[in-house]
């Protein structure tokens, strides 16, 4: 089969590899109908995260027909119609258990390594690092789906592919993002990153009742989406300082719930600490950026909640300890746990609450998978989301 492999800093080429197979009874083999690229991914063709093998298949955000399954698979049957959450779980860890799926204590053949860095271990990922188990992704003709009862979820409907397709990754993510924020009714949700994960939290947030959503970015076209298809008041931090105006829009204040959809690669133009992040980053001595993180935390309201739906890798320097402390904030962050809100959403999609296809900016063939990496890397072309079919 055709796959988009990894093979070096900024080097993804799409490759003929061997077609996968079933392995484990639980197996399933789906053919890919629609795959599409993640920021997180960028974080690998960014060479920030270790353990990558030449040759790794890319890709965590699939969705296709089931075309075999392993004998003790009974949920699924050749021909379903099938969306792959990027997260693989067991489903009876004591982890799974308790619907956290992405803490996930038996899928990760690699969790020693993993443990030594973070003290424990979570669930294996498709397409991600051998950190994550070095499972081959979805930016492929077929993907191999371990314990398939537990992971895809059927589209019964006839929705087609971009509407649905999201449910793998970055819609349960912003909705979780916005979750974990605890939003009460009428609550101000600030939005750092107006990426897809930052674009679905917007939209999650209203659902789970705020009042009022502002979004942060410096790209024109992802604040028009959020100002057009979020309903969102946006801040551009080229031109406004971010604090000021929160401040400003909250009667001095503060948000009651930020949100961190940027992650470990900030930007965070012309202030003293992105630049030293930068510096750092640039010579190995630090893998995050984290200058919205910072941003968020120092300008959350006191008592508020800062979500982080954002990767994170390494060890950030700098972190605002003494602000996240002195103005007793609740900080959630975390891998999604994807399987737990996949039907609650699908069923949200089929009666017209959520439409996330909107965040689709460029379709493609797989083949042109690697030139796409970089445009989505540069923000070129106004390229927010890129959608490849094999």
């Amino acid at each position: 089969m055709r796959a988009i492999c990894w093979h070096g800093k900024g080097d993804m080429r799409v490759d003929t590899v061997p077609d996968p197979r079933i392995e484990q009874p639980g197996d399933a083999i789906i053919r890919i109908t629609a795959t599409a690229i993640c920021g997180s991914d960028l974080h690998l063709y960014d060479g920030y995260v270790p353990m990558m093998k030449s040759g790794d298949i890319m890709g965590h955000e699939p969705m296709g027909i089931v075309e075999e399954v392993g004998p003790d698979v009974t949920r699924l049957k050749k021909g379903d119609r099938v969306v792959v959450p990027f997260v693989i779980a067991c489903g009876s860890c004591f982890f799974c258990e308790k619907s956290l799926f992405s803490c996930c204590d038996t899928t990760n053949p690699d969790a020693a390594a993993l443990a030594e860095l973070q003290g424990q271990a979570g669930a294996g990922l498709f397409g991600y690092s051998h950190l994550y188990g070095g499972y081959p992704g979805g930016q492929a003709q077929y993907l191999r789906v371990p314990h398939a009862d537990v992971g895809p979820v059927i589209v019964r409907s006839d929705q087609p592919d971009d509407k649905v397709l999201f449910l793998s990754d970055i819609l349960p993510t912003g909705w979780q993002a916005a979750e974990q924020g605890n939003i009460q009714p009428g609550d101000t949700v600030a939005v750092w990153g107006c990426g897809p994960v930052g674009q679905m939290a917007i939209l999650s947030a209203w659902l789970l009742g705020a009042g009022r959503v502002i979004a942060i970015d410096r790209v024109a076209e992802r604040l028009e989406m959020a100002g057009m298809h979020g309903k969102a008041e946006v801040i551009d931090f080229t031109s406004q300082d971010v604090y000021d105006q929160l401040q400003t829009m909250t009667k001095g204040r503060g948000p009651d719930v930020c949100i961190d959809a940027v992650g470990a690669e900030t930007h965070g133009l012309g202030s003293m600490d992105a630049m030293l992040d930068k510096a750092k980053a640039a010579v190995g001595l630090t893998t995050d950026r984290i200058h919205a993180l910072r941003q968020a935390i120092n300008c959350c309201r006191k008592g508020g909640t800062v979500s982080v739906p954002g990767v994170y890798i390494g060890f950030p320097d700098k972190f605002p300890m003494g602000a996240a402390f002195g103005k007793g904030l609740t900080m959630r962050m975390g891998q999604t746990h994807a399987q737990r809100f996949l039907q609650p959403l699908l069923d949200r999609i089929d009666k017209g609450e959520i439409d996330p296809s909107f965040v689709i900016t460029h379709r493609l063939p797989l083949e042109e998978g690697p030139a796409a990496y970089e445009t989505f890397r540069d923000k070129k072309d106004g390229c927010i989301k890129v959608v490849l079919t094999p």
